[in-house]
């Protein structure tokens, strides 16, 4: 499982990385959506939907929901309602992470939380990419820092837990040195992208809040697979499980920060 694990990620960090920096926006937004159709296709053991038919529609609609973003990126006042609507989405859902038994068996709940988790998310890596390519990858790489500075952390401290109804591995020491890890990087991607003073501050700011909300995206896909009784929403990537055990964190930290860094005024998304 570990060797798996490891030769899954050698090739696939590299891919994305190159994804990210090379690609036009338009490719990039293109690949993006089919890993975003990829997790929906997991989503529907979420609900969840047992009918092929019922899987195949929700699929399909949540295609038609990205490219019908994609043709409003431009419309006025969009593209910032939409990152609004993912911030607040995600205050809610740091709530519901303390009553963990709310939304049980409601499919209806869960396919509207699949819009609002799965949508910002992919419009915002692809209005950052707009913006620079290495925004995005600085987005993935604080959450990746993040996630491995919590594991090792929690790993060689953990004693207090996060969150014991949804995910008893997490505990706030491994939150401690994820926000470590993610301040140190945040500074010097901050000072890498031309910032100074009050504007690094603000950016390094800006990094903390982002990882504290991947880990509610960690933990409110985990509590949604812990409502069906399953570990991983997949197994297409050896070793790692689905897609959306792999991008749980992204969902969440992309929008957060596309609206941060714009309502700041560090950059304009």
């Amino acid at each position: 499982m570990l060797k798996h694990r490891v030769i899954a990620a050698l090739v696939l960090i590299p891919l994305v990385v190159l994804s990210v920096l090379y690609l036009p926006t338009a490719q990039f937004a293109l690949l993006l959506a089919v890993v975003v159709l990829l997790g929906a296709w997991e989503w529907v053991r979420l609900v969840p939907l047992a009918s092929p038919a019922a899987r195949i529609g929700f699929v399909a609609a949540m295609g038609a929901v990205l490219m019908l973003a994609w043709l409003l990126r431009r419309l006025d006042g969009f593209p910032q309602w939409l990152l609004l609507a993912a911030v607040v989405w995600w205050f809610c859902a740091a709530v519901w992470l303390a009553r963990p038994q709310w939304g049980k068996g409601q499919p209806a709940l869960k396919v509207a939380v699949s819009v609002l988790t799965l949508l910002p998310a992919w419009f915002a890596l692809v209005l950052l990419h707009l913006q620079s390519p290495e925004l995005v990858l600085y987005v993935l790489v604080v959450v990746w820092i993040a996630d491995s500075g919590a594991y090792f952390a929690g790993r060689a401290w953990g004693s207090h837990r996060l969150a014991p109804a949804v995910s008893p591995g997490k505990t706030w020491e491994g939150v401690a040195g994820g926000m470590v890890g993610g301040a140190l990087f945040a500074a010097g991607a901050g000072h890498f992208l031309g910032l100074s003073d009050m504007g690094l501050v603000q950016f390094v700011i800006l990094g903390l809040v982002t990882i504290a909300v991947s880990i509610v995206g960690d933990l409110s896909i985990s509590l949604f697979k812990r409502q069906q009784g399953i570990k991983d929403s997949g197994h297409i990537i050896p070793g790692h499980g689905g897609i959306l055990d792999r991008i749980d964190s992204l969902t969440a930290a992309a929008p957060v920060f596309a609206a941060g860094y714009e309502w700041l005024n560090l950059g304009s998304v």
